[in-house]
């Protein structure tokens, strides 16, 4: 890998996950050239934490807000070749995940790589069904098809600013990106050993809510997308059946029986309705979908060796009470500004 890399996050109001991932971030034997915080009007003390670890605040107002277009902002503020995404709720397992997605940038014809989700504790048990399927443990280099996660993913800077993100899609900006990129002659690389913990813990309704806004996106990104009535009995009743095998296999059917009843149906009625209703967004469903009010199977996985374990207690305890860097924000007074333009 050459060059120099920025980690872009987007947030909004994740006061109670950030600073992990920044802990984590810190704690990379690859050190990131800078840390850009997407902010589109958190009222908690998301910005305030970023602040602390010397992050760059780039402020994107609500009405404004998409997330490809909280991505194109990001990627014009940063100064990397390699533009890291991650989001405010994920941290990283071990502290070689850096290194590891981005190491196939070696290769001139790699435009995004991805690496591996699990999720947390908090997880329902349907995402982390979910989850072992999307990211298996078996690496693709390059991938023949263009799924990607922007949770966890790079792009090289000089592919973005020939193909920015799409500002008018309700989801699945990376899946779209990828797509263009690849028919451009790009390659696509998954690396699982690029691991991180992705913490989801919705209700119901965002649950929904959420595969809704993605069913939207995916009816314009594939001509050839469908999803009948038929289509979300069948899938209903297919996935409880294998979630439940999976939950009897690890002893914990009892216990997780009603969350894998609630998380299909809704996973999958929100994709039904995403498929089936109108495809335009009025002003009050995009603020639904944008603001919305507030352990897996290891089997076969290999491991990265114990030394690379991150120790999030200890960082905790070492974590700083103040900036360390010249904190630059969108929003700061002239002498800030002052600067940031020294800086360039």
């Amino acid at each position: 890998m050459t060059g120099k890399v920025s980690i872009i996050v987007r947030a909004y109001n994740e006061d109670s996950h950030i600073e992990k991932l920044l802990l984590g971030i810190r704690a990379q034997r690859l050190k990131p050239h800078e840390v850009i915080l997407v902010d589109s009007g958190s009222t908690d003390r998301t910005v305030a934490i970023a602040e602390r670890y010397g992050t760059k605040i780039v402020p994107i107002s609500k009405h404004d807000f998409t997330f490809g277009r909280a991505l194109n902002y990001g990627c014009r503020e940063a100064q990397g070749d390699i533009l890291v995404f991650v989001s405010a709720h994920v941290y990283p397992t071990h502290d070689v995940w850096l290194e590891k997605l981005v190491a196939p940038f070696s290769e001139p014809k790699v435009v995004l790589t991805y690496g591996k989700q699990r999720g947390g504790t908090v997880n329902k048990f349907s995402e982390h069904q979910l989850f072992a399927k999307w990211f298996p443990n078996q690496k693709a280099f390059p991938q023949k098809n263009y799924f990607c996660n922007n949770a966890n993913c790079a792009i090289r800077k000089s592919a973005w600013e020939t193909l920015p993100y799409d500002e008018t899609l309700t989801g699945l900006e990376d899946l779209d990106w990828a797509k263009r990129a690849q028919a451009g002659g790009g390659w696509l690389v998954y690396e699982p050993d690029a691991k991180i913990i992705h913490v989801h813990d919705e209700t119901w309704p965002q649950v929904q809510n959420r595969y809704r806004r993605e069913a939207l996106a995916l009816r314009r990104i594939d001509d050839h997308a469908r999803f009948s009535f038929l289509d979300f009995t069948r899938l209903l009743a297919g996935n409880i059946l294998a979630d439940s095998r999976a939950a009897l296999r690890q002893g914990v059917l009892r216990a997780e029986m009603n969350s894998i009843l609630h998380f299909r149906f809704h996973q999958l009625l929100g994709t039904w309705q995403g498929h089936t209703g109108p495809s335009d967004i009025s002003g009050e469903l995009r603020q639904r979908f944008y603001f919305p009010v507030a352990k897996d199977d290891h089997h076969g996985e290999t491991e990265i060796h114990d030394r690379h374990v991150i120790d999030y207690d200890r960082l905790k305890a070492d974590r700083p009470e103040a900036p360390s860097l010249v904190v630059v924000s969108g929003n700061a007074a002239a002498g800030k500004a002052q600067a940031r333009q020294s800086r360039k």
